[in-house]
This record gives structure tokens, C-alpha cells and sequence, in this order.
């Protein structure tokens, strides 16, 4: 087994492991340096040391505990930040650029400042970002490293409030963005209204997810809607499911429509005629071979 420590780079961001076999004892919360992409960074522990199998043994290791001073050059660089950003947007303004700064960021050391932003008409302004990039980084003295953000990682950036009245599960709790899809409001029976099922981001609602597999595990204890089926009050045919209740609400010959429980419910009863067994079929099958027989040996007779 391999110790690793899993920890976040930012408040509710994805988390990654990193190699802790030097660092048994650190405590959740507790700040460290590790090797990051563009070099030493601080992050916090979100899970101590643990075990983990060989073969997710992380490429990277802790370095070491960070120290008062690290943690007072963070703060530090935090009012650089919030500094750089406003020189961004009003230089954005000023030059008239199709494109909305949303966030800046230094490293560790200050040496490079990473600006996350969102544009539209990009190829035309390509030559002007360029620009803007090129002065801001003689201004601010640091490397600029670009970055474009989707539309749910700017709403993580930005926060602020959902349909529910509460503020984003993107920015309180969930870390990582599941893949939404259409179906999971009809699953649930909510309205296929585009707008109504829309987040701030303009994307559908990540609360979408939430529930999805429960309704789809009710659902399948349920007949489908349209099918046929015997009530205690007759035949009739579904109309409409509620996976929560384990109802069924059922259209009976009369044009009545009545609710029952799944467990009220019986399969409609076939012909004797229609049996599953196959036979009719059979019975087609041997009078044909029966009807074929008689033909030769007919045309036997006639020939001889």
C-alpha cells in the first residue's frame, strides 16, 4: 500500500492525491506545499493519510508543511489579486474586448498570475487579447497564463443564487460537474420547459442528478405508461406513473380515470388462443406440412 494524502486547491475544488509516505500524521484541514503544475503551491488537506493500491500511487509528493509565512505571503497576494482583476476589467472596458474577466490568480511565488475569463467572437479578437496579454504582463511584472472557463466553472467562480433560493451547490459543496441529460426531468416527471430547468449558468440544473437513480429504480417496479393493465375496478391502461407513491393512475374502459397501487394491479388476461406457448404457430406449421403432403401424394397419384 501506498500513503497518499488527498487534498484541494481551492475551496470545494476537485481534489487530487499526492504522495505522503513522509507526512503520516498530518491532520484534515492542515495546510501543505506540494509540487503543483506550475510549481510549489499551498493547498489544504481534505482527507489525512491513507492507503491506497500501487497502482494509484500519484506522481507528485507533498513537500512540506507550510509555514506562518506561507500562509501570511497567501494572504498577501490575495489583495494582488483582487488588484490585478480590477486592472483587467477596466483595461476589458477600455479596449472595448468581447470578454469578461472573471478571476486572477498568482502562484505561490507571485511569478505568474493566471487570469480565468470568459469571450465570445473569439477569432476576431484573438490579435487584441494577445495585445492585452502582452501589456498586462509588463504592467503586473508576472507571466500571464490565459485560461477559458465553461459556463459552470464561471458560475463557480462568480456564485450566487439558484431557482431553490439557496446559494450554488457549486460553490458549497459539489466539487466536480456530472454530465446532465434531458432525461432525467422527464424521469422525474418535471416540466421539459427549457427555462424552468435552467441554472444561472444556462447549462441544466446539476440538482437534475441528484435523484435520478432513485426514480429510475422506482420506475422500473412500475408498468410504463400506455400499458395495458387489469384494475379491481377492470381493464385499462395506463395514464400516468408516481414512482414516489408506487401508484398508478389508470384510464378504465369507461373513460374513468382511477388511481392504484402497483401491488393492486394484475397482468391482462390473454385469449386462450394467444397463449405464450408458441401454438398457433405450431398448429399453422403442421397443417401446412400437412396440406404439402397431401399435394405429393396427389400429384403421385395423377402421375401414376
Amino acid at each position: 500500500m501506498t500513503t497518499v494524502v488527498t487534498v484541494q486547491f481551492r475551496p470545494v475544488g476537485r481534489t487530487y492525491d499526492f504522495n505522503a509516505h513522509n507526512f503520516a500524521d498530518l491532520e484534515r484541514d492542515e495546510y501543505l506545499i506540494v509540487e503543483g503544475k506550475d510549481g510549489p503551491a499551498l493547498v489544504q488537506v481534505v482527507q489525512p493519510p491513507h492507503g491506497v493500491q500501487p497502482d494509484r500511487e500519484p506522481t507528485k509528493s507533498v513537500l512540506r508543511r507550510a509555514t506562518v509565512w506561507d500562509l501570511l505571503e497567501r494572504e498577501r497576494l490575495k489583495d494582488l489579486e483582487s488588484e490585478a482583476l480590477d486592472l483587467w476589467q477596466s483595461e476589458v472596458r477600455e479596449r472595448g474586448l468581447r470578454m469578461r474577466v472573471l478571476e486572477c490568480s498568482y502562484n505561490l511565488d507571485g511569478g505568474q498570475l493566471t487570469v480565468s475569463y470568459r469571450a465570445s467572437g473569439k477569432r476576431r479578437r484573438q490579435r487584441e487579447m494577445r495585445n492585452l496579454q502582452r501589456d498586462m504582463a509588463r504592467s503586473l511584472r508576472a507571466r500571464i497564463e490565459m485560461r477559458e472557463v465553461r459556463e459552470r466553472e464561471a458560475a463557480k467562480l462568480l456564485d450566487g443564487v439558484g431557482k431553490c433560493g439557496r446559494q450554488l451547490c457549486c460553490t458549497t459543496w459539489l466539487r466536480e460537474f456530472r454530465h446532465i441529460r434531458p432525461e432525467m426531468a422527464r424521469t422525474q416527471q418535471l416540466t421539459e420547459n427549457r427555462d424552468e430547468i435552467t441554472g444561472v449558468c444556462g447549462r441544466l440544473l446539476c440538482c437534475l442528478s441528484y435523484e435520478d437513480e432513485m426514480y429510475r429504480s422506482l420506475t422500473r417496479s412500475l408498468p410504463k405508461v400506455g400499458a395495458r393493465v387489469v384494475t379491481p375496478q377492470g381493464a385499462g391502461r395506463v395514464r400516468y406513473i408516481f414512482p414516489l407513491k408506487k401508484t398508478v393512475t389508470v384510464t378504465l374502459e369507461n373513460d374513468i380515470n382511477a388511481e392504484f397501487g402497483v401491488d393492486e394491479l394484475l397482468p391482462p388476461k390473454q385469449d386462450s388462443s394467444c397463449g405464450s406457448c408458441g401454438g398457433c404457430t405450431a398448429t399453422r406449421r403442421a397443417e401446412g406440412e400437412r396440406e404439402a403432403e397431401q399435394r405429393a401424394q396427389d400429384q403421385q397419384a395423377t402421375g401414376t
